[in-house]
């Protein structure tokens, strides 16, 4: 149940951050956050990572869709001891979750986190990476448990 929870806040909280950017701010439009390190920049991706595919969001939100599902297949084959991997999950699948909403409702997804040496990206995006790094670590860290049967 923690699982649905987290992914469920995740998508949430990243759904409401992108309405109140596109209710205040237009596109292209760039506030500091902090200072000139980190800013507010309101942009429409139609396409996938580092503006990848542009133009090719319903292909995407099918690929997206298809990713929640199998997250959510390999929740249910976990141990349920394997807290960590289900917390990975819950983020991947949050994150997903928060970036189909957009492609399903808006035809892009609202991007607004800008450091300036990187493409602008979201908080759903934020979630899956930790989510992929929490995985990755598992895998190189975890423990023998984890040699024949990674996840």
């Amino acid at each position: 149940m923690l699982f649905y929870l987290i992914a469920i806040i995740v998508a949430l909280l990243d759904q409401a951050i992108k309405s109140l950017i596109a209710l205040n701010l237009t596109v292209g439009q760039s506030l500091p956050l902090i200072g000139q390190l980190v800013k507010l920049t309101y942009v429409r991706n139609t396409g996938a990572a580092f503006s990848l595919f542009v133009g090719f969001s319903p292909y995407l939100a099918a690929i997206n869709l298809v990713i929640s599902f199998v997250v959510i297949y390999i929740y249910y084959r976990l141990p349920k001891n394997d807290r960590l991997t289900q917390t990975a999950l819950a983020f991947i699948l949050g994150g997903s979750l928060g970036n189909l909403a957009d492609r399903l409702f808006r035809s892009y997804v609202v991007d607004y986190i800008d450091v300036g040496f990187w493409p602008v990206f979201n908080l759903a995006d934020i979630a899956i990476n930790l989510g992929v790094a929490l995985l990755a670590y598992k895998l190189l860290f975890g423990g023998k448990e984890n040699a024949a049967n990674p996840l």
